[in-house]
Order: structure tokens, then C-alpha cells, then sequence
């Protein structure tokens, strides 16, 4: 039977490895792919860099780095560099390479549009990849998953080469009890959640994401059964506290000290709290509840995912999506994300998450300086105006505007994400012999954070890849597919 080089790789995705870094030559990459790449020579010379290596160290300045069979090969001055033979140079003078980003908390679907009956949740299996690659993202952690099956092939497909972008480290369905979201199950006792880890354990999954009605002891079945595994699981929690979930072993809190609810008065055992963020607006954020907690998640080695962006959108007076951005979405959620916006510029509940989000900024500097494991990610979700790979850029940009500085930022979203993942031998820094992940931008985004949107190439594996090739192809599409 003659099939297609699509079909044959659907059929053929069962028999795929599990792939945590893969390398390959470009004879093995599809059209599909090739024709957004830009850079595809066996040996390739970036000439007169800027390199931010990302493990939080100064810049080095008018580097050259050498990239053969998709690994750094080396990284030195470029008045001593040694550049091969046959390499294909690259001037790159008044531009910047940094590691590809990490995105920890980067979903494949996105809030479509808001209605009054709740948010339309939609699959972006062709556009977020793209979006992730444009934007300098070449790993992400899916952090929840409303579409399993079709997670787990699109990550099979990327990593065969049949499809455009990042590394996917697959979470997982979400780990929810009764009254979540339509897309989620409901899973009502401990011996559901701890089959469920089991089962998409036995599928792939690399981690899991407990959400806002698991219960107490869910989640400990959640965790042991993860655990057992060797796999880590974090959590968007609700029901549970933040200090209970560390008690429990969880690996990882998502959005900050903001969603915690054990500052609330009002909050029972296993049940979410009425009132959403009202512990956090009226506490000390240099309080000792607040400094207890911190001590505690770092003694127990519970990491921090950031994820800014998506809480700057219920603030009044911050900047509106660009023209840019929203020219990426389809009609209807575009209009969605800006009637969203101005309904909030209309109420006075907005004051409350601007006190939010500058605590928040405080208390993730605070649990940086204890020495806990900050994260970022965009969590395209929310009112629909965070977009895959715009939402892990800004959300670097408030990380600087929390106090960070660029280097430390970059540090958070490129070596700490692979630190947690287990893969800093392979991605995470700019150093010979890792996999030759990054970006590269024009300008210096030590001086203004804000040069880091402007990407001109993203590399993975080795392959350049084009940001303007990869956003044309998703314009107008986000939303859709």
C-alpha cells in the first residue's frame, strides 16, 4: 500500500522512541519543515556575537560559535576562533545569541474566546509550535493537557522531523476532582487519579499537572504514583495549599504565591475558597506566614513557575497586545481578547490584580533570594490575549521590571527549566558540546529586555529556523487550529 510521507508517519508513531533531545541530519527533515528553515549547513560560524551564555554570568562580547551535526562545537573570541574549512560564515555583528528558551508552563490550546457560559478552549496543534519556534521557544513543558492523544502525536510528529517545533516534554491530562473545567475529567477518589497517572505513564507522559478541585488525599496518590515512576508533578492548586502540596513531595507550584489559598479566611480542607486572590492582596508579603512558606518550599527543593504575562492581562493601564499579535488571530479571538480588556478597564476589580501582580513580582523575588528554583512560562489561556511564545517573552520582560536583571531572567527561563527537567547536560547554556538551541536577536537585551522580541532566528537541533516564515503561515489562524 503507498502512503503519503504524513500518513506514514501517524502510522508509525506508536513505534517511536520516546525523545528527549533528538538530533538528526536535514536529509531526514520534511518539506513541511525545510521550508521554514534559513540556516542548514552541516558547519555553520555565527560571527561576532553577543553570547549570554544562561547560566546568569555577563555577556561575552565578538564571539564566534561554530554549530556541526546540530551540537555547539565551540565557542571563542572571534579574533582566535578557528572557523572549519568548508563552514558556511555568518556575520552577526550588533546581534545577541542566548539558549533557546525553556517554556514551563506552555499549553498547545488556548483560550479561543470568553462567553458567558465560560472560556472556549481550542487545540492549537499547527499554530502554537510555530509560535513557540518564532519566538526563540525550542523546549516547552505542556503543564496540563486537554487533548492528550493529540499531544503525545504532535510531539511524535515533531520529533521525527514531519512538523515545525519546539522539544515537547508531555504532561499528562490534567488531575482534576469534580467541578473543573468541561474539558477536564472528574476524577472523584484517590485510587482514579492514581490509575490515571499510571495509565498515561505507561503512554509517554514525563510529568503530571494535579488542578484547582483534587483533593488532599488525590493528591498524594497523584504523587506517589508519579514518583514511583521516577516522574515529577506539579499543580495549579486550589483546593489544596500551598503548604500542604509540599508536605505531600509535589515537585513544582504553577502562577506564583498568587493563586495559594491558605491565606484566605474562608478556606476549608479540599475545597476551594470563595473570592479568587483574597488571601494574597491583604498579606505582608514580608510577613513571616509568607517567609515561613518560603523556607518551607525550599527546604523541601519545590519549585516556582512564573507566569506574569498571562496576570498582566486583568490589569488596567498595561500595554494592549500589538498589532502584530493580534493580527495572528482569527476574527473571533481577537475580538474576544480586546472586549475582554475594555470590560475590565471598566471594573474596579482590576485595582485588585494590579496589587496581585506587584506582589507577586516581590514574592518571586523574595523565594529567588531564599534559593528556590524559579521558572517561566506564558499559559496561553486567561482572556485570550496571551499567544504561544509572545507570552514567554513578556513574561521575561516583567520579571526585569520585578528587579531580576536580563542575565538573571535569561538564567530563569533557559537553565532552570532544563535543570527541573532533568536535561542540563544537553540544552539549558551556550557551551561546546550541548545541543545548538538559540536565538538570535538584534540588538542587546542586557541594556533594553525588550530586544529579545526581536528574534531573527531561532535555532533547534542546529536548523535555523525563520520567525517571519513561521508567523506568516499562523497569521490569522490563532484560534482555529
Amino acid at each position: 500500500m503507498v502512503m503519503s510521507t504524513g500518513k506514514l508517519a501517524l502510522a508509525i508513531l506508536w513505534l517511536l522512541p520516546v525523545c528527549t533531545v533528538c538530533q538528526r541530519t536535514t536529509d531526514d527533515i520534511a518539506t513541511s519543515v525545510m521550508e521554514v528553515v534559513k540556516f542548514r549547513s552541516p558547519t555553520l560560524a555565527l560571527t561576532h556575537l553577543r553570547i549570554i551564555d544562561g547560566t546568569g554570568a555577563a555577556p561575552h562580547e565578538n564571539q564566534t560559535l561554530i554549530i556541526g551535526g546540530g551540537i555547539v562545537q565551540s565557542i571563542a573570541p572571534s579574533e582566535n576562533a578557528r572557523i572549519p574549512e568548508r563552514a558556511r560564515v555568518v556575520d552577526l555583528s550588533g546581534r545577541t545569541a542566548f539558549p533557546g528558551l525553556v517554556g514551563m508552563h506552555d499549553h498547545l490550546y488556548y483560550t479561543a474566546a470568553l462567553y458567558d457560559s465560560g472560556p472556549l478552549l481550542q487545540q492549537q496543534s499547527f499554530t502554537f509550535p510555530r509560535l513557540y519556534l518564532a519566538n526563540g521557544v525550542t523546549t516547552i513543558r505542556t503543564a496540563g493537557s486537554i487533548a492528550p492523544d493529540t499531544d503525545l502525536n504532535l510531539k511524535n510528529l515533531i520529533d521525527a522531523g514531519e512538523i515545525p517545533g519546539p522539544r515537547i516534554h508531555f504532561t499528562g491530562p490534567y488531575l482534576e476532582g469534580p467541578g473543573g473545567l468541561l474539558e477536564m475529567s472528574s476524577l472523584r477518589t484517590p485510587q482514579e487519579t492514581r490509575a490515571t497517572v499510571e495509565y498515561w505513564a505507561d503512554r509517554g507522559a514525563t510529568s503530571f499537572k494535579a488542578y484547582t478541585h483534587i483533593t488532599r488525599a488525590q493528591l498524594q496518590a497523584a504523587v506517589d504514583a508519579a514518583h514511583a515512576r521516577g516522574l515529577k508533578i506539579t499543580g495549579q492548586l486550589c483546593s489544596v495549599g500551598f503548604q500542604e502540596a509540599a508536605e505531600m513531595g509535589i515537585d513544582n507550584l504553577e502562577h506564583g504565591f498568587a493563586v495559594d489559598t491558605e491565606f484566605n479566611s474562608l478556606k476549608k480542607p479540599d475545597l476551594c475558597p470563595p473570592g479568587a486572590f483574597v488571601g494574597l492582596t491583604d498579606i505582608d508579603v514580608s510577613g513571616l506566614e509568607i517567609r515561613r512558606l518560603i523556607h518551607l518550599l525550599v527546604r523541601k527543593h519545590v519549585a516556582i513557575t512564573s507566569t506574569l504575562a498571562v496576570f498582566e492581562q486583568y490589569v488596567s493601564g498595561r500595554p494592549d497586545p500589538s498589532d502584530s499579535v493580534l493580527g495572528l488571530m482569527s476574527s473571533v479571538s481577537r475580538s474576544s481578547c480586546l472586549g475582554q480588556r475594555d470590560d475590565l478597564r471598566r471594573e474596579q476589580s482590576s485595582n485588585q490584580f494590579g496589587v496581585v501582580l506587584k506582589k507577586e513580582m516581590l514574592l518571586e523575588r523574595a523565594f529567588v533570594k531564599a534559593g528556590g528554583l524559579l521558572m517561566t512560562g506564558a499559559d496561553p489561556t486567561g482572556n485570550g490575549c496571551v499567544l504561544a511564545g509572545f507570552g514567554d517573552l513578556r513574561g521575561l520582560e516583567l520579571l526585569v521590571e520585578a528587579g531580576f536583571t536580563p542575565t538573571e531572567v535569561i538564567q530563569i527561563a533557559t537553565s532552570n527549566g532544563a535543570k527541573f527537567l532533568g536535561v542540563s547536560d544537553k540544552i539549558g547554556t551556550l557551551e561546546p558540546g550541548k545541543v545548538a538551541d538559540l536565538v538570535v536577536v538584534r540588538g542587546d537585551p542586557t541594556k533594553d529586555i525588550r530586544d529579545i522580541e526581536n528574534t531573527e532566528t531561532t535555532f533547534k537541533d542546529g536548523l535555523g529556523y525563520d520567525p517571519a516564515k513561521l508567523l506568516q503561515q499562523v497569521k490569522s489562524n490563532v484560534g482555529f487550529h
